[in-house]
């Protein structure tokens, strides 16, 4: 019997999992059917997808069915082979070498080097919110062979072997790319890749059609024709465009209030599978500019006054999980469960807040703050957070944004109060909740970066080391002193771990066959007619 690369994957995840495989392991039982078309329900529809510059929903997605990473993962986030066949790390760490596939082409036709490869890591050192961390100890990259790319690293970097997924670090053409500004986003004629599919149609406000690669390296894949991402912004239309068949799938498509109903319609699939390389988590993400917020003392009044299993059973039906610290409660390996969230006891934030000099004043209010909400998160957090509050005495205005307008007010403007933001640790801490805290990751217009200007030399010293400790012992016990630090000062208030939960026909299959989840290249996926 030969054992295929695929098989043996598949064979050492068997042997390390800790937990039941999700149920679309191995959807692939049968021949997949070639052809069709899948109709994939998203929202809100994304101003890029092209993730060289930006960690944002939309191009995490959807770009990766257009670029490729050099490499992908699987379940337990172990490396599988993309646009790199073979790849070797140095016993110091320090150096990394990657063999590229021969013959791949872009879909204008031209070849896919080492130079595409080196552009795209330097681009993401400079552009990306966490590829600056997770590339920033890069000082060379050899492209002296087209096919053979050789990092060489100041310091070693644990989180780099898992950030070179499409969704995190897509490989683009240097021809195109170059010309344009690390900040600038792509033209529709400029968002050129070489993965599985290619762009044909970008309908504003109505759906993005993707058509099969012709020239892709990995045929017999992709078995789709097409997808076509349609933007339905209410969750009772997407409910109600997946049962008339319009829509095949889609991540939370519906309210989590119908969720037991679509259980219970034969049709569907609802798949609950925590994905290992997103690492979800949503926060309440602080202004420390505001002359109120800067006090210690008026964050704790706020995270005293904020029930999170309430605030889980309301926005999410009870289906997130609090999760109160930076590291996500879904990380098991650096979440630190000795970390409590703040205890919930209204009287005792009106105490820290008449102690601090707050009072309330003829009308019951002590303040007023400006509160928004990344539209990509539910909007019941505003409403929760409002009521919340007002409890308090702090009136809080609510704003809305569309998803383009609220990354500018954050990340550029700086025109605003509080914010529940959605920036998961993603595979890592390094990558994914350094970000957010880091005082060198402050830089106007980056988004999902350190949009709060919280600077703390001892969490800086602590974050940094962490991101070159190979030692796991001595990293774990890093990131848990980083975890207790931030409980402490409060520059945001972690809530709630969300469900990334999947409502699919059965029809579908091999949608979510790595730990990338609905973000992997859908080159596997398939209609299977008989399955209805």
């Amino acid at each position: 019997m030969t054992i295929t690369r695929r098989l043996f994957n598949q064979m050492l995840f068997l042997a390390g999992a800790s937990t039941a495989l999700p149920f679309h392991a191995f959807a692939e039982e049968s021949k997949p059917t070639t052809g069709g078309t899948l109709n994939f329900v998203y929202y809100p529809e994304p101003n890029q997808i092209v993730a060289i510059n930006t960690s944002a929903g939309g191009p995490a997605t959807i770009g990766p069915k257009i670029f490729d990473g050099l490499l992908a993962y699987d379940y337990n986030l172990n490396p599988k082979p993309a646009l790199a066949k073979e790849w070797s790390v140095s016993p110091d760490g320090l150096e990394l070498t990657f063999k590229l596939r021969e013959g791949v082409k872009f879909s204008d036709g031209h070849d896919l080097t080492s130079e595409d490869v080196a552009f795209s890591i330097s681009r993401l050192r400079e552009a990306h919110p966490r590829g600056r961390i997770t590339f920033q100890n890069v000082t060379n990259i050899d492209t002296s062979d087209p096919h053979i790319v050789k990092i060489t690293l100041s310091k070693p970097s644990a989180p780099i072997l898992s950030a070179l997924a499409a969704t995190e670090s897509p490989i683009v053409p240097k021809h195109i790319f170059e010309a344009l500004k690390p900040t600038d986003d792509p033209a529709y004629e400029q968002i050129i890749g070489s993965g599985p599919f290619v762009l044909k149609e970008w309908v504003k406000g109505s759906h993005i059609l993707v058509e099969r690669n012709p020239t892709y390296w990995d045929a017999p894949r992709p078995h789709l024709d097409r997808i076509i991402f349609r933007f339905i912004t209410d969750p009772g239309a997407r409910a109600a465009a997946l049962e008339a068949g319009e829509v095949d799938i889609g991540p939370n498509p519906v309210s989590f209030g119908d969720l037991e109903r679509f259980k219970a319609l034969p049709q569907f699939v609802v798949d609950t599978t925590v994905f290992a390389y997103s690492g979800p988590l949503h926060q309440l993400i602080i202004n420390l500019e505001n002359n109120y917020l800067k006090d210690q003392k008026v964050r704790q009044a706020i995270a005293h006054a904020i029930n999170l299993e309430q605030l889980n059973n309301i926005v999410f039906y009870g289906y997130g999980q609090v999760s109160p610290t930076p590291i996500s409660v879904v990380n098991t390996k650096y979440f630190d469960p000795d970390v409590k969230a703040a205890t919930f006891d209204p009287a005792l934030s009106d105490k820290i807040l008449d102690e601090a000099g707050y009072k309330r004043g003829a009308d019951g209010f002590r303040f007023k703050l400006r509160l928004t909400n990344n539209p990509y998160n539910p909007s019941g957090y505003s409403d929760f957070l409002k009521q919340a509050l007002a409890k308090i005495g702090i009136d809080a205005e609510i704003q809305k944004f569309d998803f383009g307008t609220y990354v500018k007010t954050i990340y550029t403007d700086g025109a605003w109060d509080l914010s529940t933001e959605s920036c998961g640790n993603i595979f890592d801490p390094s990558a994914g909740a350094q970000r957010l805290y880091w005082s060198k990751n402050i830089k106007k217009g980056l988004p999902f970066s350190n949009g709060t200007h919280y600077a703390n030399p001892e969490v800086d010293a602590i974050l940094e080391a962490a991101a070159i400790e190979l030692d796991e012992t001595k990293r774990k016990a890093l990131f848990f002193k980083f975890q207790e630090i931030i409980a402490q000062e409060l520059p945001i208030i972690n809530l709630i771990a969300p469900p990334t939960i999947i409502v699919s026909k059965k029809t579908v299959k091999n949608y979510a066959p790595g730990g990338e989840g609905l973000s992997g290249s859908f080159a596997d996926a398939y209609i299977d007619p008989n399955a209805a």
